[in-house]
């Protein structure tokens, strides 16, 4: 389970960005696309710092 949560992380990151800009384009309210872009960096935080050796 050690790279699996931060690859699916990643990945979750990935299809918010592709969310992101898709809403982008939509012209989408504002809120939304901020949301969604602030997830999209929450998940590509979290995943990179899963794979951060640390104490264990």
């Amino acid at each position: 389970m050690g790279s699996v949560l931060p690859t699916l992380l990643l990945i979750l990151a990935g299809v918010l960005v592709g969310g992101t800009w898709s809403l982008h384009r939509q012209g989408a309210p504002r809120s939304a696309v901020v949301i969604t872009a602030l997830l999209a960096v929450l998940a590509t935080v979290g995943g990179i710092l899963w794979m951060l050796p640390g104490e264990s």
